[in-house]
């Protein structure tokens, strides 16, 4: 068994808690316009099996520390479901922390039985309503919904992430909504807002592809500070 793979970052530390090693999975199911890993879903890839980068991160496990482990990210992890069980199994018989960064867009037979050798769930939530769901990212909101649903059944420690568009969903409007949606859900130990930044717009270029988001901003500073703190308990 082998899983397309387009790059791996081998002491990661935005992808979870602790130095990880993170492994980009290519290919993707939808088409989100803010998308910062277009390479990532339509560029090269290599193809490797599950023991193979079980060799090269067991190369940096010592690196990792108490809270480090992998990460598996894409693109979209859960299209290549077998495959990452396969090597999250190798991971967790050699005592490796794991975790999953996911749209939560695919809930199959496949995805669920990944979720068995999940330390943790990084859940991107992209929009609060469905109507933006659908225009923006290529799916229902029922999905992401529903797969949060099943990491509150099992209690799989989760953290959300949101990224704030400029002149999108940069509202504390909004803000309220993804409270309110995540407000009875105890697995999910951690929220984060992260700004879009138009950086990604050279990727696309460099593709030959239009940049969806060419009309949105990077949100200020400032206005990430206060949705931060509607985030975190006022209004």
């Amino acid at each position: 068994m082998t899983g397309k793979i387009h790059s791996f970052q081998s002491l990661g530390t935005l992808d979870g808690p602790g130095v990880r090693f993170v492994t980009f999975l290519h290919g993707c199911n939808l088409h989100c316009g803010y998308c910062h890993n277009i390479d990532v879903c339509r560029g090269d890839f290599n193809e490797f099996t599950p023991e193979e980068i079980l060799e090269k991160i067991l190369r940096y496990k010592a690196y990792f520390g108490q809270n480090g482990g992998v990460t598996v990210s894409g693109g979209e992890p859960l299209l290549q479901a077998e495959f990452v069980t396969a090597l999250l199994k190798l991971c967790k018989k050699n005592g490796i922390h794991t975790a999953l960064d996911t749209s939560g867009s695919i809930l199959t037979d496949g995805a669920l039985k990944l979720l068995d050798f999940c330390d943790l769930v990084l859940l991107d939530l992209k929009m609060t309503d469905d109507v933006s769901y659908r225009t923006h990212i290529g799916c229902g909101m029922n999905a992401p919904l529903s797969f949060l649903d099943e990491l509150e059944k099992r209690q799989i420690p989760c953290w959300v992430r949101h990224v704030v568009v400029g002149g999108l969903n940069d509202t504390a409007e909004n803000i309220l909504r993804l409270k309110s949606l995540l407000s009875d859900k105890t697995c999910v130990q951690k929220v984060e807002l992260l700004p879009f930044r138009k950086l990604c717009a050279q990727k696309y270029e460099t593709m030959g592809i239009p940049f969806p988001f060419a009309s949105y901003h990077q949100p200020e500073t400032d206005t990430m500070k206060k949705l931060n703190e509607v985030l975190n308990g006022g209004k």
